[in-house]
Order: structure tokens, then sequence, then C-alpha cells
């Protein structure tokens, strides 16, 4: 059973950067595909961001969302079981609880879809003011 904790969450003003991370508890980390997603009252979870799982010709290909790329960055250290999500030039509609998510295995494409993922961590909530 994988087990995640994310942080990092805050208040912040538009146009500024927060850095959540996500810790896992799981030895073979770097075997499992991570994403991120956002919840924002009233809405659909929505996915954001994610990495697929590391091999040794790859660190894990990266892919987002149309309305964060360019702002936002996906990335892992599995040396320290833990995925990041740098978030740059931050809007309003920024603001949602984000949630990371685990899914062990997958090395190629993408999976943005909230069935895809096995495991999920509690949620740190990020506002953007503006």
């Amino acid at each position: 059973q994988v087990q995640l904790v994310e942080s990092g969450g805050g208040l912040v003003q538009a146009g500024g950067s927060l850095r959540l991370s996500c810790a896992a508890s799981e030895r073979t980390f770097s075997t499992y595909a991570m994403g991120w997603f956002r919840q924002a009252p009233g809405k659909e979870r929505e996915f954001v961001a994610g990495i697929n799982a590391a091999s040794t010709w790859s660190s894990g290909s990266t892919y987002y969302a149309d309305s964060v790329k360019g702002r936002f960055t996906i990335s892992r250290d599995n040396a320290k079981n833990t995925v990041y999500l740098q978030m740059n030039s931050l809007k309003p509609e920024d603001s949602a609880v984000y949630y990371c998510a685990a899914r062990w295995g997958s090395y190629y494409g993408t999976r943005s879809a909230p069935d895809d993922y096995g495991y999920w961590g509690q949620g740190t909530q990020v506002t953007v003011s503006s």
C-alpha cells in the first residue's frame, strides 16, 4: 500500500510561485507514474501534470494540462521518494486542493484520468489571491 503525503500549499498573490511536494512511502517509488490533480469547490477533479515511471534510459517523461503548460513543472527525486510541482505565474483560477496520485508501472503514454491512479494523498490547499 503506497502512502502519499502532500505539502507546500498555502496562500500566495497572483503572479507568485509555490512548490508542492509529495512524499511516498514506497521503496520502489521509481516504478510508479505520478500525477498531480486539483479540485476546486463545486468542480470535478482535474488533471494538472504527470510524470512517468523512471527507467535506466529515462527519468520519466512529463506531460501537462493545457491550462498550466509553461507555468507549472513536475519533477521527481527517486532517491527521496518525492515528486514535486513547481507552480509559477499563479492565477486566482489555480486555487484548489491539490492532490498527488500514483500508478504502478507506467513508463509510457499519458494518464490524465483520476481512475488511472490507484493511490492518492490527502491533498494540500492552494489559494491564489487577486
